[in-house]
């Protein structure tokens, strides 16, 4: 009996289903891509998911509301007995006090009737909507805290200190003025405008050009592929210790974060203290690298920095440093050297840097599946994240004192504060690839693949426990980016010795905190290699506190685990590969 083969799939409708497919990926994230420029990025399915989830717990507590009712009775009751004391006392002490964080109701003219009752009814309201949006039982932790942060960032909004009619110091000053102030607030918001408009520069910034006025520590760029310039700087002590030291930052900002102004530069310090010093440049991505992956940022970055440092000094273990993001690229190479026997790195050393990032502040509030598709295809049809989109970012993170407060300061009192070398900085942002920024916010930020030994480097994953070099780990007290705690997690996944420091500043102040810097404090500890675990409050109340800078701790610390000084290598290799190219701080930095 004559059988027929059974017929397969018509390759014309195969290629259909592609092309429909294909199709309705492409409409798909085009559709993301432009809500999301009149989302601020966010994804608004990810909001009402979390609105739905506390909104619907919350109606169906119906203890929880009265609670809420009796919170909103004794408020207003406290807030007229205030009014009532204003009838006999003087200055009565307020009915509600700001967080210490909060410095928006601090000056004196907030105390004039009516002004105080305006202020203190809005801190009441701000607490009573605290208490609506936390402790609603059933509602998960992270919608929680989304719920409570957009909710914080509405009445911020609302403020009494953002509005003229309603801000006493504005007043007074428009008073003053004639109104001048306002002309000027005015001025200023048409020029930061056409600056923003323009792509330019804010105002002030041009007096700190690197090369000229900040990045001015002397050296070469030694090296140069696609994506990094390496510059190595030139000795400033008759001896230098033979290990040499590599800073990787992150790529998010301009390396010159840690080489500003001569008076607060680290790699001026580390050279005047006798180190030979080498810093990873990064360059500015554009659309044509909108497929660099992760990896390549620690083949091209890290990887070829260090082949390139031991060819310029050969024979000698490394010092190595990451800072923010490049020290969570730092601890991926250094895994996977320690996985593949490479044993070229002396120490680590890791400056607000995380590898766990269960903890990692409010930015996780961001990061879920939801947000994650939107960025990615915003980031799909431009090919990169651009600069603007992460600063707008991060300054939703405190906009209290990066969006309101210089609203205030700037427009309605009409003052320029001076610009500083720092802010300088801040305003001078790169951009991120497509590729490489998707796989860092899911392997490692959304998925925690670092820290919990999934993350492939290679054809291997990689595991922060096979560290067993010694660390001088640095967090900062105020850091909204890489919070302090999650830094510390460190400890609990490897037994290598470990110094911490906890220095008073934010994520870059702390960071970049010069000895003779006013103020300054910290505290320092050391965990034994095999030590045991000690958590982040024990740590706090047992550590040594300290006044002035933490970089002498540091170069004590590398001093104790480095050779004795000795004569200085060349200026780059030009007989293995690496002559000098130009001098520092090279030409990607100032890529726009």
């Amino acid at each position: 009996m004559d059988t027929e083969p059974i017929a397969g799939p018509d390759e014309s409708l195969l290629r259909d289903s592609y092309a429909a497919t294909a199709l309705g990926e492409i409409v798909d994230r085009s559709m993301h891509a432009m809500v999301a420029r009149h989302t601020a990025f966010l994804s608004p399915i990810a909001l009402a998911d979390a609105c739905f989830d506390w909104a619907f717990h919350l109606a169906s507590l119906p203890g929880k509301r009265m609670q809420l009712a009796e919170k909103a009775g004794k408020k207003w009751l406290r807030l007229v007995s205030h009014a009532a004391r204003r009838g006999w006392e003087r200055d009565p002490s307020p009915c509600i006090l700001p967080l210490p964080q909060d410095h928006r109701f601090d000056g004196p003219a907030w105390r004039i009737p009516p002004f105080d009752l305006i202020y203190q009814s809005f801190l009441l309201t701000q607490q009573w909507w605290h208490n609506a949006t936390t402790g609603v039982r059933g509602v998960t932790r992270r919608h929680e805290d989304l719920v409570a942060f957009m909710t914080r960032q509405a009445l911020d909004v609302m403020s009494p200190s953002n509005a003229v009619a309603t801000n006493p110091e504005v007043l007074l000053r428009t008073f003053a003025e004639g109104g001048a102030n306002l002309w000027r607030g005015a001025a200023n918001l048409v020029e930061d405008w056409e600056r923003a408009q323009g792509g330019r520069k804010p105002v002030g910034a041009d007096a700190f050009e690197p090369g000229r006025d900040v990045a001015v520590t002397p050296g070469k760029v030694v090296f140069r592929n696609r994506l990094i310039e390496l510059i190595q700087y030139a000795p400033a002590t008759r001896g230098v210790r033979p290990e040499p030291i590599l800073i990787v930052p992150a790529w998010i900002m301009k390396y010159y974060i840690l080489d500003l102004s001569p008076a607060n530069s680290l790699v001026r310090y580390l050279v005047g203290e006798g180190y030979t010093v080498f810093i990873v440049s990064w360059r500015n991505p554009g659309r044509e690298d909108r497929d660099l992956a992760f990896d390549d940022y620690r083949t091209l970055g890290i990887a070829a920095a260090l082949d390139a440092i031991g060819a310029i000094v050969p024979d000698t273990k490394i010092h190595a440093i990451g800072y923010c993001l490049g020290g969570t690229l730092l601890a991926v190479a250094a895994a996977a050297m320690a996985r593949d026997g490479d044993g070229r790195l002396a120490s680590l050393g890791f400056f607000a840097a995380q590898v766990d990032f269960t903890e990692a502040g409010e930015l996780t509030l961001f990061v879920n599946e939801s947000q994650l598709a939107f960025l990615e295809d915003t980031m799909w049809e431009q090919g990169f994240l651009d600069s603007r989109q992460m600063a707008g970012a991060f300054q939703f993170l405190r906009s209290n004192d990066l969006v309101w407060s210089r609203m205030v300061r700037e427009y309605l009192l009409g003052e320029r504060p001076a610009m500083t070398d720092l802010m300088a900085w801040n305003a001078d942002a790169t951009r991120m690839p497509y590729r490489m920024h998707a796989e860092y916010l899911r392997h490692l930020f959304l998925e925690n693949d670092l820290a919990e030994g999934r993350l492939v480097v290679g054809t291997r994953p990689v595991a922060i426990a096979d560290l067993k070099l010694p660390m001088f780990v640095v967090g900062t007290e105020t850091d909204h980016v890489a919070p302090w705690r999650s830094v510390y997690k460190l400890h609990l996944l490897c037994d290598c010795e470990i110094t911490f420091v906890l220095t008073s500043g934010g994520h870059n102040a702390g960071v970049v905190s010069e000895p003779g810097h006013p103020r300054r404090r910290y505290r320092i500890a050391t965990r034994p290699a095999e030590g045991h675990y000690v958590d982040p409050d024990q740590w706090l109340a047992g550590a040594t506190a300290a006044s002035g800078s933490w970089w002498p701790e540091w170069t004590a610390w590398l001093a104790a685990r480095s050779g004795a000084p000795g004569p200085a290598p060349p200026m780059g290799a030009a007989a293995a590969g690496y002559p000098p190219v130009c001098d520092a701080p090279g030409t990607y930095v100032h890529m726009r």
